[in-house]
């Protein structure tokens, strides 16, 4: 017997649930044996007295029984031994109002760096959509590395009140997206960039998407980075597009020779990203095949999705949602680095923490858990 998981925690601080795997005895029902391997079963402990199967169910959306993903792609999935839930019951809650609500009433809204993408690949820190972006001359690539030393450790400082800090980001994006413009960035660097980049999505963003597409729910990508850059990730790295996809970022603006000239819109940096700037957010640009007309309805109509599934990676994700009058929001947490250290703070902050760089399976179970496939 092996514990895999005793970090998800019910009301009482004292009550904890705790996993064991096992091979053998406690079968788990057909319904829910979908969502697992099919020789592993479970024992479930709380205060050392055993809970049944369905008790947990009840608590954790990790074992749902309108588990719609394949048994190939949850087979791949152990995500109890990187899986913090503070309060289950509040979250089986919010569950309930959401599913209730239907999908109509609902809504995506995910950070892209370290959250859609990766933290790690091959082992390595991946590279961020801001991080990857090299404008084909050294001068202005250096210049921008400046800035990030000077400022990157300001953006964490706990010493800075927020009012100066946010002053402070907003001095470092126009100060990088006017090297930019001075450098003579062309599309087709971003392009090279992208390709020679090492950035990569999350296991289970792919399925995610297609089955919020399937259900036309909206996902909004908020990011402090580059819209056209993140575009040019999706194409490269997914191949793909989707309808429902819209982002929220720092967009360019490109002369008939494809150099950059200018951004449109507000900045957006890392302290500012939130609802507030949904009137910038645009579907995909019409080079990936998606039409971009229409923007201020569609917006409008986003508007009216109260309830949100909210993914970040940054404590100050959260604040995505402050501009929508939300009526029921679940939170997800990526806690990539850092966990000994950072693992308090989180819990209390997010509905549900995945640890050390964990898929996208569990979001995606959660989605399938609110809104089935027989569903309309």
């Amino acid at each position: 017997m092996r514990i895999i998981s005793c970090c998800t925690r019910l009301h009482a601080t004292t009550t904890r649930i705790s996993l064991f795997r096992h091979n053998h005895h406690h079968k788990l029902t057909p319904s829910s044996a979908r969502c697992f391997s099919h020789n592993v079963s479970l024992s479930l402990h709380c205060n050392n007295q055993p809970l049944s199967v369905k008790s947990f169910l009840l608590f954790s959306v990790c074992f749902s029984q309108d588990c719609s993903v394949s048994r190939h792609q949850m087979e791949q999935l152990d995500l109890s031994a990187n899986t913090v839930i503070d309060h289950p019951r509040a979250l089986t809650d919010k569950t309930t109002l959401i599913r209730d609500a239907g999908p109509s009433k609902f809504q995506v809204i995910a950070d892209f760096d370290g959250t859609l993408t990766r933290y790690r690949v091959n082992g390595v820190r991946g590279m961020s959509s801001h991080g990857i972006l090299q404008q084909g001359n050294a001068d202005y690539d250096a210049k921008r590395e400046a800035l990030y030393e000077h400022y990157h450790p300001l953006e964490f400082s706990p010493l800075i009140p927020l009012e100066e800090k946010t002053k402070l980001m907003e001095e470092w994006w126009s100060k990088t997206h006017n090297l930019l413009v001075e450098g003579g960035l062309t599309y087709d660097a971003i392009k090279q960039s992208v390709a020679d980049s090492s950035i990569a999505f999350r296991d289970g963003v792919v399925e995610l998407f297609e089955f919020l597409e399937d259900k036309e729910i909206p996902v909004l990508i908020f990011s402090a980075g580059l819209a056209d850059v993140i575009e040019e990730v999706l194409r490269q790295k997914l191949h793909r597009t989707f309808k429902n996809v819209k982002i929220v970022s720092n967009r360019m603006v490109f002369d008939d020779d494809g150099r950059l000239v200018s951004f449109k819109g507000k900045l957006i940096h890392v302290l500012n990203k939130n609802e507030h700037a949904l009137d910038m957010a645009a579907p995909l640009h019409d080079n990936l095949g998606v039409d971009s007309g229409g923007e201020g309805e569609e917006n409008a109509y986003v508007k009216q999705r109260t309830n949100v599934l909210l993914l970040g990676d940054h404590m100050g994700d959260l604040r995505m949602s402050d501009g929508l009058n939300y009526d029921t929001r679940i939170s997800i947490g990526f806690l990539n680095d850092n966990v000994e250290k950072s693992l308090e703070s989180y819990r209390k902050a997010f509905d549900i923490v995945y640890l050390n760089d964990a898929p996208m399976w569990g979001a995606l179970e959660i989605a399938s858990q609110l809104f089935t496939t027989e569903e309309s």
